[in-house]
């Protein structure tokens, strides 16, 4: 009887788990739209789930800014502790590239042959994904930087700047949208030297601002 009666309870946790992330996701979701312009129908899933050790979902943002932007959904989930900063109680992150998603962008990698796009996307999930595993561990705030070590596959090496991005409403009880930036090294120094604001500051003055693709020449 006392093993029916917790099996009982544990039925009722885990409904009540299901009913408080979905509630979450939801408004997250709305206010993420509010601020990255309307969300794609498609959803890159992964195969294993992220929380138990396997990639990102990511999302797509082709209706705000020109080009698109690409936002994770599992940094911030609503029953468990999730990445945080001085910043924001709670966010997800999101990059930008210039290149815009085509109907071609839908279908399978053919090879080799890929477009500007999926190019652009293969490299910010290359990003997003050790990012935000690195982000459940460690305080990543606004305008610090971050390079990967040059030992680490695909992205040894690799500059980044982080920015609270647009405009959240205030009733959303600190939860927010944490860019990240890909920069060249020369830029990262410069900011570790000079203050990230001031380099924010210099990337949005060359319109280069919030995206990460780099076929462009450096501000510094």
């Amino acid at each position: 009887m006392l093993g029916k009666i917790i099996s009982l309870f544990k039925k009722r946790d885990e409904k009540e788990i299901e009913r408080l992330e979905e509630d979450w996701f939801n408004k997250k979701s709305d206010v993420m739209a509010a601020v990255l312009g309307r969300e794609h129908d498609m959803v890159l899933h992964s195969i294993i789930p992220y929380e138990i050790g396997g990639a990102l979902d990511l999302y797509y943002y082709p209706n705000g800014i020109a080009g698109t932007a690409i936002a994770t959904k599992e940094v911030s989930p609503a029953c468990s502790k999730g990445s945080s900063n001085d910043a924001f109680k709670k966010y997800e992150l999101v990059m930008f590239t210039r290149h815009l998603m085509s109907d071609d962008d839908l279908e399978a990698d053919q090879g080799d042959d890929i477009s500007p796009f999926k190019k652009a996307m293969r490299n910010i999930s290359s990003i997003l994904n050790p990012v935000a595993r690195y982000s459940s561990e460690a305080t990543l705030n606004p305008k610090e930087t971050c390079e990967f070590p040059e030992d680490f596959d695909d992205i040894g090496g690799k500059c980044l700047i982080f920015d609270n991005y647009g405009e959240v409403p205030v009733s959303q009880e600190g939860f927010g949208v944490m860019a990240v930036i890909e920069i060249y090294k020369s830029e990262m120094q410069y900011a570790m030297e000079q203050g990230g604001e001031m380099l924010l500051s210099k990337l949005k003055a060359q319109g280069h601002y919030p995206y990460s693709d780099l076929d462009r020449e450096p501000v510094v």
